[in-house]
């Protein structure tokens, strides 16, 4: 079971300088928001699965923020008093529909594509947290959330004030560089220091045939 069931997912865009680096992106003057499905979300042990539609699926190993009040158009200062813990995300993207498509919600929002897990740490600092990210046992993401462009309080803060942040909500706080592609039968481990390990299989969509 994921920790957690949210309203909605915000997911934020190239927040860590490795990973604007590795794409070539100029740093951005605000967080970069998009959003993933509900339907989307699979928890600990659950397979990640790998649709018809995309001959690419990548893994983005991320710290997951997860809202514990009501939030709405609140001050950074205040906004660790909205956050009921952390925990790890994968934000797993389809990249090459991605990149035809131009905006990312078919590439973000397939079924199975947002794991959370392995529970939610309450008493934790989020400013200085280790992030990796290991395919079948290789470390492939190597950061920390120092590198982060916006911080913890700074995303919550500017999330709300454009929509209404819920308890359950989660906030994926953005990836590090180094992602890459998974295949079936591959496992995959989001490692963030002082939370655990969230671990998720990939299979194959199953292929329906008409009778």
């Amino acid at each position: 079971m994921p920790p957690c069931q949210p309203s909605k997912i915000v997911a934020i865009g190239i927040n860590y300088r490795s990973h604007a680096t590795e794409f070539k992106h100029d740093l951005p003057y605000s967080p970069l928001m998009f959003l993933k499905p509900a339907t989307a979300v699979i928890g600990p042990g659950d397979d990640i699965v790998y649709p018809a539609l995309s001959n690419q699926v990548d893994f983005e190993g991320e710290l997951g923020i997860v809202m514990g009040k009501k939030a709405h158009l609140i001050d950074a200062a205040d906004a660790p008093k909205c956050i009921l813990g952390y925990t790890c995300f994968n934000d797993v993207t389809a990249r090459d529909l991605q990149k035809k498509d131009g905006q990312w919600t078919r590439a973000k929002g397939f079924d199975t594509f947002a794991a959370i897990g392995p529970w939610i740490e309450t008493e934790l600092d989020p400013s200085n947290l280790k992030l990796e990210t290991r395919l079948n046992g290789e470390i492939k993401q190597n950061g920390t959330t120092t590198d982060l462009i916006f911080n913890v309080a700074q995303l919550v803060s500017a999330v709300s004030q454009v929509m209404t942040l819920l308890p359950g909500d989660v906030i994926a706080s953005g990836t590090p560089g180094g992602i890459g592609s998974m295949q079936p039968g591959d496992t995959i481990e989001i490692y963030i220091e002082g939370i655990g390990t969230l671990v998720n299989h990939v299979s194959r969509a199953a292929v329906v045939t008409s009778k």
